[in-house]
């Protein structure tokens, strides 16, 4: 089994991406946030720098319906050394699914045949592709799959969900067994996505996946890669070619790995942000998924309101003096001697 982690724009940085892959490890593959913007900003540039990605597997992600601004962008991420993409046809928002990117493209399905044909014929980069099964009705998928049938799609990711769904309610998966049938006479690899958090939520091998993304699940849990592997009873061993000295580094304490990724993070986000508001912003924005490792019931404590407490206390804080307190406060709680 392959394990891929999710982009999540603002959090899955090249910083975290990084100290994530030292400290904990397991995952196959990182997918870069969204780039949208055919010039390409000074912070989409750095994110995927290969110097700031070594020993990170990395696949930048591009948002767009417009089939030449994705060849722009894909040539400027082929100029930095890495031979694929992946085309985000995803995002729910409501933002971007108003101007018919991300999810909202696959409102036009015509309009969509037609960008794949143009960008799947002159893209130097070969092209997996992130979807989900529509916009509003289950329907939809089976014009989809015929869509995606006609290229040459380095990898299908599924996130089993319509648009209007957002991240609520139950998944569909047998929406994912429908698309194996669908595209078992292709070479399309499929790749399942959507509600992954536990061992217990993995999909189930009759759905016929070898591959997983990870999205939420691993920002409330950095371990769970690791935890799945486990399960799976190999742990570590589906991909030799893929550093995973960072699981050696692990401690039998996962609160104290915990912690040295959250001072690796803190470390890097003051190294590259001017005051302390920026690197306030990046840190409580992530605590909203990793205080989940407290909470926990089978990883952490089921005192949820002292839990909470600390949170609100690392939420309350306006300086970096306040917030190392608090944070300070969380993990001597629970932290072993």
């Amino acid at each position: 089994m392959l394990y891929y982690a999710a982009p999540m724009e603002g959090i899955t940085t090249y910083i975290y991406r990084r100290a994530h892959a030292r400290l904990y490890g397991g995952i196959d593959k990182y997918f870069t946030p969204f780039i949208a913007d055919r010039k390409m900003t000074v912070r989409e540039r750095r994110d995927i720098l290969p110097e700031n990605n070594a020993g990170v597997p990395l696949v930048p992600q591009i948002l767009t319906n417009k089939a030449a601004d994705f060849l722009c962008i894909a040539e400027r991420i082929a100029s930095y050394g890495y031979d694929t993409v992946n085309l985000n046809l995803g995002c729910p928002s409501g933002t971007v699914a108003a101007k018919k990117r991300g999810a909202g493209f696959l409102s036009d399905p015509d309009a969509l045949d037609a960008f794949l044909y143009e960008i799947y014929a002159r893209c130097p980069l070969k092209i997996s592709i992130k979807t989900r099964l529509g916009v509003a009705d289950l329907k939809e998928w089976e014009r989809l799959l015929t869509i995606y049938a006609k290229y040459p799609v380095e990898e299908l990711i599924v996130h089993t969900r319509l648009l209007q769904e957002f991240y609520t309610g139950r998944t569909h998966p047998q929406a994912y067994a429908q698309a194996v049938t669908a595209l078992e006479d292709t070479e399309i690899p499929l790749c399942y996505n959507g509600d992954i958090t536990s061992v217990e939520s993995r999909p189930d091998t009759a759905y016929g996946t070898s591959r997983v993304m990870i999205g939420r699940g691993l920002l409330r849990n950095p371990a769970l890669a690791n935890e799945l592997r486990s399960a799976q009873g190999s742990p570590f061993a589906d991909r030799k070619d893929v550093s995973l000295s960072g699981a050696d580094s692990m401690s039998p304490d996962p609160f104290k790995t915990l912690r040295a990724f959250h001072d690796e993070l803190l470390d890097g986000y003051r190294q590259i942000m001017s005051g302390d508001l920026p690197v306030l912003f990046k840190m409580k924005d992530l605590w909203t998924y990793m205080i989940c490792c407290f909470t926990d019931a089978d990883t952490g404590t089921r005192d949820t309101d002292a839990v909470l407490k600390h949170l609100k206390k690392i939420r309350k804080a306006d300086r970096l003096s306040e917030y190392t307190i608090a944070i300070d406060h969380l993990f001597r709680e629970y932290q072993s001697p």
